[in-house]
């Protein structure tokens, strides 16, 4: 499936709340009046996207129309401005995470990835997902299993690792998570593995012991591994909506994440939430879970992911 046809699928729901009321206001050569701002208002905010982002995105459509040289139309107005919220976190060359894909582009050797996230987030479908790209990209792959505080987590993990073709470390349940670490990054070293995927516990981000508890394995990568780990994802459940965010800023400062795996898109009505987490916290959104095959998770791009929002 095209990857257009696949966002637009996936954010169906959230499409449904921001446009359900908007249809008529959002119509070819309009022009918005005050009423018709307050319907976009409560659409916005309907798709939680929470009230300070949606000031700022209904201020940039003020501008925008007010404009004498802004020759589109209110849905440009507002899909610009849904982009220029969420294009953050872009290299020089605009490119989105997809560039981490292809051998034009191999980062140095072994490119380690932390993965966190909270229990039930999606966070193990998505590292196997991630390895199943990285696979198909011509890498190989070693999985660490550091969630060693549930019994079955490591034995999930050792699935998706099978299905996706990528080799795992992993040590008995109640192992040290820092001693996994460290036995992953020599694996990683000692057979020059390209693309190195940390699982971590889906620790509640407000149990403070369990967060130490990833600090430890971070700094166990920073020793073994110079410059890792190179990104910090954080996997947030879109279903959760502005509990996603507070997740965010809680991992934010005591991590310091470096992008957003999005996932359940396909079930929410509340992905408008990533606007606000974009905003609020400068995070960048790396990747989109849009299904439950291993090809369900797409690279996100502000452009297509703003068009699809707000297309009826």
């Amino acid at each position: 499936m095209p990857f257009f046809e696949k966002i637009t699928q996936g954010l169906k729901k959230t499409r449904d709340a921001l446009l359900g009321q908007v249809t008529a206001v959002l119509q070819r050569g309009r022009d918005l009046s005050a009423e018709d701002f307050e319907v976009l208002e409560a659409a916005l905010l309907r798709a939680d996207v929470g009230p300070a982002t949606t000031d700022k995105i209904l201020d940039g459509v003020r501008r925008r129309l007010g404009d004498p040289s802004f020759s589109a139309d209110a849905q440009d107005a507002l899909r610009q401005e849904i982009e220029a919220v969420l294009a953050v976190g872009r290299d020089a060359s605009g490119e989105g995470p997809g560039r981490l894909l292809g051998a034009k582009s191999r980062p140095a050797i072994p490119h380690v990835i932390l993965v966190v996230g909270v229990n039930g987030s999606g966070k193990t479908t998505s590292i196997a997902k991630l390895a199943s790209r990285f696979k198909e990209a011509g890498d190989s792959v070693l999985l660490v299993a550091c969630d060693t505080f549930r019994a079955a987590a490591a034995d999930q993990l050792g699935v998706w690792a099978a299905r996706a073709g990528a080799e795992i470390v992993q040590q008995k349940p109640g192992a040290d998570p820092a001693a996994v670490a460290f036995d992953g990054m020599a694996r990683a070293k000692s057979r020059g593995v390209a693309r190195v995927l940390v699982d971590t516990a889906g620790r509640l981000h407000v149990k403070v012991n369990l967060m130490e508890e990833v600090k430890k394995i971070r700094r166990v990568i920073e020793q073994q591994v110079p410059g890792a780990p190179h990104e910090v994802l954080l996997v947030l459940d879109a279903t959760t909506g502005q509990n996603g965010l507070n997740q965010a800023r809680e991992f934010h400062e005591a991590l310091g994440i470096t992008g957003l795996v999005l996932t359940k898109l396909d079930g929410s009505a509340k992905g408008g939430v990533v606007l606000a987490i974009t905003d609020t916290l400068g995070l960048p959104i790396r990747w989109l879970g849009v299904g439950e095959g291993l090809e369900d998770l797409v690279p996100f791009e502000a452009g297509e992911f703003s068009r699809a929002l707000v297309t009826p």
